[in-house]
């Protein structure tokens, strides 16, 4: 199986076989989740930052009356807060929807990872900034698109998203999603979410099958809903200025001291 982790960030910035085979190493480590299982809880501090290799699984926060607020969806090749490293603990929880293949990193070799390769730095970098890019999008969704509208979208969404990693082909594609899940994603009512699928049904937008969704006229789902990709910044900079310079060989030395004696306290 291909590794859609190295292949998403080869859309970020060009690899080159030692960053691929680096990536490769730091993710050879997999371990199968069970679908509706918490890789991180809100609250917690962790050590490791995991890679969805495959499967879908989604960011959440609970909200203090036990419902649930979907923030964001991470699909095969997508890391889950490959920066968390800085914060004293987790603001939300990111759970598994169904049985995923998961890659974890400790987060040291993520430090290792971004000062050795400075092209896997830069690609790092950019699927954060593009996180952050469609979580602002769906503010604007919840704000000011009308439900059918906030769903249409966000089903466009899911298909470029998927189709950028070679998941799908055509407008036909797997949503394991159901639709409370929608509904915690949308911030509307199930009756609600159920309402506007029939409603982009009846339009011969979209048909749905058992977890599974066809786009019947994908333009003209995309012009309903307004949908223009540029937020996901699938295309890289062509520019030489954007590269980010490896780390100097005193930056490195530094580097390796503090490691070596965050290992060392480790052993004692």
């Amino acid at each position: 199986m291909a590794n859609l982790f190295i292949k998403k960030l080869g859309l970020r910035a060009p690899l080159s076989d030692a960053d691929r085979q680096a990536l490769e190493q730091a993710t050879a480590k997999v371990v199968q989740v069970e679908a509706h299982r918490d890789l991180i809880s809100q609250g917690d501090a962790p050590e490791h930052a995991f890679i969805i290799l495959d499967g879908f699984a989604c960011r959440y926060k609970l909200l203090p009356d036990g419902s649930r607020s979907i923030v964001a969806y991470l699909i095969p090749g997508d890391g889950c807060d490959l920066h968390a490293s800085i914060l004293n603990q987790m603001v939300h929880s990111i759970g598994t929807l169904t049985p995923c293949s998961v890659a974890a990193i400790p987060y040291r070799t993520v430090k290792e990872l971004a000062a050795y390769h400075p092209n896997i730095y830069k690609a790092l970098w950019w699927s954060v900034l593009v996180d952050e890019a469609i979580l602002q999008e769906w503010l604007v969704g919840v704000g000011r698109r009308s439900a059918d509208k906030q769903v249409a979208h966000f089903l466009c969404e899911m298909m470029v998203r998927l189709e950028a990693v070679g998941i799908i082909r055509g407008n036909s594609y797997r949503l394991p999603i159901t639709q409370s899940e929608l509904a915690d994603t949308a911030g509307i009512s199930h009756v609600h979410v159920n309402r506007v699928l029939q409603n982009l049904k009846s339009a011969r937008l979209v048909d749905q099958k058992w977890r599974s969704l066809v786009i019947l006229d994908i333009e003209e789902l995309k012009r309903f809903s307004g949908f223009a990709p540029d937020y996901l910044h699938l295309r890289p900079s062509r520019t030489e200025e954007s590269l980010i310079e490896p780390l100097t060989d005193v930056a490195k030395s530094q580097l390796q001291v503090r490691q070596t004696g965050q290992r060392d306290k480790g052993m004692v």
